[in-house]
């Protein structure tokens, strides 16, 4: 109920002599026992005379008292006592309700079966019952137990209306039938758990001369007296009247005679129902019936047709026993013969099959079975025969839809198969437009689940398979959650896999490259690259039905995972080994080969310190150059730079420690490369004299002119001076050298093992003569001269390198050592 605090009308405000509309003759009629009202009148009659429940209170609720849709909000009150005590003017003086009142002259019967109404400024059902003890009935009771029973069944609270001296009288005060009326009640309705009711007893006309506790405590004691004579159920032996009931009481003066103090008691009453901040607010939560106001109407008219047709309050006739056994037996044999008709669907169902056509073959059973009951059941007594067949109905609509909850279920399975084979189908080789691909074999399985599902129901049958729907539809999201994630993850990994291609071997070749403005075309690419991805995903994400946001926050984090990638690159290929290795590169390039990449062949007069110092000199600012990004980090996308994971630090490639290990070891490896061009220097003085030239062709004129003479020969001398010079024209001549020393090593090794001659006193007959080229090699001013200037910029290398070099005049002088030379050349750091 709603906690807003209601409007409490002002009792005065009422005038004591307002009367309902008159009811026109045209409209009073008691056709059928209903009683025809204005359509602006806002009373509907619930019950008439004959006992009937009108089939108009859910358009009421809804139409008029726009009440329907208040859920639990709203509360139930009745009024219960003899004719003619005033009834219905208490509940138009307390609720503002319109109820049709006493003549004061007349004094006959008004309120006619049970009216209701709602209340005025609250959501309050108000039940005007007929008065008990009337002389139009007479001592016919029936209607009267029927009535009160109702009233106590459905109402939070019943007003229980009585004059000051019926209390303490038997039948004054109705406790007959209030005790017939909580039996009853025990056995219908109390079941454990119910809601409580309470009965608030309202004494008119009271005086003060005995104080309302007195009075209320001779009623409860009456109350108490008859609970203790009722005959309860099992179970229920034990219990007390508190245990299903609470009691209010309220004394209200002479209307007539003490007006002023009856309408000042009757505005406190009328408080106890409308403020709920008053202490004794009346409508507490455990009253109410725990029914929703759409309800009600179904509600109040079960409860109505349970009492009619209890055989406590109204015994059936003989006539329709025979016809309860009769149709229980015409029910019994039809069913045997439709439960024979239906028992094949169930091995069908139980092994997985969807019987598409299940609706309609069990729908003709029904019927088959139906028509065999009517055609026995119809001839005994009309209202028990219609109970019977309602029943039969029922049970055959029960053991169907054992069979249609199976047939949801194996269509659940068989949906969800035709899901995934079509999206299949859809996203074979292609992640594209996948959300359109999605909702296309969604909505061929849903379909194809409804159809079936609809076509399996039994007309006559209000099944609902909502339930089972939303759980296939559950199954879908999570089947469609997991398609989208896999889809997205092959995006993503393609995605990868363009970035890896386009960002990591161009990085490389820039970083081979090592031109001035590297890390500018660095940027460049990874510029480009990141712009390209960034469309391929924003379109590649759009048709996953991706919000802006979802996009902007991918797209954000393939930049900074691309960033990620390119430092993990710049990582890898700034390893020690391979910085040295690019600044060998970079040195050799610039020493061993002159401007038109021809590999130089040193020669004595060649100016090698120039070069020497040059090339190094490219290396050392390369070095330089790879040490730190040199771009701007604004030139970084602003979204990475804004991401928590960005390190600004990460600029710098290679810190100062790292910068200058690196330099040094160059510079060592420099120098001894320097040194081996020195040895070739004089390596290259030391070759035969023309004397030798002269001698050569005179000794081998006869060769010669043999070999002219013969022309396979000629052709064999030919090609072999074609080859050579081939060599030393693409500078492939150390290269073949090296080769054929290695061969002509090897071919020593193998004669010195057969012939047991040692191949170390070969080696160092050709070692001594070397080291004497050396010994005047290495005194020659040139010489001395270079390593001055290393020494000059390099201190600690060129000395490196200068121990190096008088290791050969030290190792002459002890003897001529068998090492080898490149023994002796080998550096510090070996």
């Amino acid at each position: 109920m709603s906690d807003l605090p209601l409007h409490v009308p002002d009792v005065d405000s009422l005038s004591t002599n307002v009367a309902p509309p008159p009811l026109s003759p045209a409209k009073t009629g008691a056709a059928g026992g209903w009683v025809t009202l204005d359509a602006a009148d806002p009373r509907l009659q619930a019950v008439n005379e004959n006992q009937e429940f009108t089939p108009d209170l859910l358009d009421y609720m809804k139409n008029k008292w726009d009440i329907v849709s208040r859920g639990f909000d709203y509360n139930v009150v009745a009024v219960f006592g003899s004719q003619s005590t005033g009834k219905s003017t208490l509940l138009n003086r307390l609720f503002g309700t319109n109820f049709d009142v006493m003549d004061e002259v007349s004094r006959q019967q008004t309120t006619k079966g049970i009216w209701v109404s709602k209340a005025k400024d609250a959501d309050l059902l108000v039940l005007d019952v007929e008065g008990t003890d009337g002389r139009e009935r007479g001592e016919d009771q029936d209607f009267e137990r029927k009535s009160a029973l109702f009233s106590i069944a459905i109402a939070e609270v019943l007003l229980v209306n009585m004059w000051e001296n019926q209390v303490g009288l038997y039948n004054g005060a109705n406790m007959g039938l209030l005790k017939t009326v909580f039996e009853v009640n025990l056995q219908l309705f109390q079941q454990k758990g119910s809601p409580k009711t309470c009965l608030f007893f309202v004494i008119r006309d009271f005086t003060g001369v005995t104080p309302i506790e007195n009075l209320s405590g001779s009623l409860m004691k009456d109350l108490e007296r008859i609970w203790a004579g009722l005959i309860k159920p099992p179970g229920k032996e034990g219990s007390l009247i508190s245990d299903f009931f609470e009691f209010n009481f309220a004394g209200l003066p002479h209307k007539v005679y003490a007006l002023q103090a009856f309408n000042a008691e009757a505005q406190k009453l009328k408080s106890r129902f409308y403020d709920k901040q008053d202490p004794a607010y009346t409508f507490k939560p455990t009253f109410h019936k725990h029914i929703p106001a759409d309800g009600f109407p179904q509600f109040a008219e079960a409860i109505w047709e349970k009492i009619v047709t209890n055989r406590d309050l109204d015994l059936p006739t003989q006539q329709q026993l025979l016809a309860q056994y009769r149709c229980d037996e015409i029910m019994r044999v039809a069913y045997e013969a439709f439960a024979v008709e239906i028992k094949p669907y169930r091995n069908q169902l139980e092994s997985g099959k969807v019987l598409e056509t299940l609706g309609k073959e069990t729908q003709q059973h029904f019927m088959t079975a139906l028509e065999a009951f009517d055609q026995d059941g119809s001839r005994y007594n009309k209202e028990v025969y219609q109970k019977k067949r309602g029943e039969f109905k029922d049970k055959m609509s029960q053991a169907l839809h054992v069979y249609y909850v199976q047939q949801l279920r194996n269509l659940h399975k068989r949906s969800l198969q035709i899901f995934n084979e079509r999206l299949s189908e859809k996203m074979r080789g292609d992640d594209s437009d996948f959300a359109l691909k999605l909702r296309e074999s969604r909505q061929e399985a849903e379909s194809y689940y409804t159809r079936v599902s609809e076509a399996s129901k039994l007309l006559e049958a209000d099944w609902d398979g909502d339930e089972y729907f939303y759980q296939f539809q559950a199954e879908i999201d999570d089947i469609a959650t997991q398609k989208r994630t896999e889809a997205m993850n092959r995006v993503v990994k393609n995605l990868d896999r363009y970035i890896s291609q386009n960002l990591i071997e161009p990085v490389e070749v820039l970083l081979n490259d090592g031109p001035t403005d590297v890390w500018k075309k660095i940027f460049a690419t990874f510029t480009q690259t990141l712009e390209k991805a960034e469309t391929q995903l924003a379109k590649q994400l759009a048709g996953f039905d991706s919000s802006a946001d979802e996009i902007a926050t991918s797209v954000r984090e393939m930049k900074y995972q691309a960033w990620d990638l390119m430092q993990k690159t710049i990582k890898d290929e700034f390893a020690d080994v391979k910085v040295l290795e690019r600044l060998r590169h970079r040195f050799e390039t610039r020493f061993r080969y002159d401007e038109s990449g021809v590999p130089r062949v040193w020669s004595a007069g060649d100016d090698i310190d120039g070069p020497f110092t040059r090339a190094r000199d490219d290396a050392d600012q390369l070095s330089i150059l790879y040490a730190k990004m040199d771009v701007p980090q604004s030139d970084l996308d602003r979204s990475i730079l804004d991401d928590d994971r960005f390190d600004p630090s990460s600029f710098v490639v290679l810190s100062p420690v790292r910068l200058q290990s690196i330099r040094d070891k160059f510079k060592r490896e420099a120098d001894l490369l320097f040194v081996e061009a020195k040895r070739s220097i004089v390596v290259n003085q030391v070759g035969p004299s023309k004397l030798f030239y002269l001698m050569a062709f005179g000794l081998g004129w006869n060769e010669l002119v043999a070999i002219l003479s013969n022309p396979y020969l000629t052709l064999i001398s030919l090609l072999c001076l074609a080859a050579a010079y081939a060599i030393w024209r693409t500078g492939m001549t150390r290269p073949v050298l090296n080769v054929a020393r290695a061969t002509l090593k090897e071919t020593a090794t193998q004669i010195s093992e057969r012939t047991g001659v040692s191949l170390d006193t070969v080696m160092n007959l050709r070692n001594s003569a070397t080291l004497q080229r050396l010994e005047r090699s290495a005194s020659s001013p040139a010489f001395h001269s270079n390593n001055t200037t290393m020494r000059r910029r390099h201190p600690a290398d060129a000395a490196d390198a200068q121990d190096e070099v008088e290791m050969v005049p030290t190792a002459a002088a002890a003897g001529r050592s068998s090492d080898t030379i490149s023994d002796r050349y080998r550096t510090r750091d070996a």
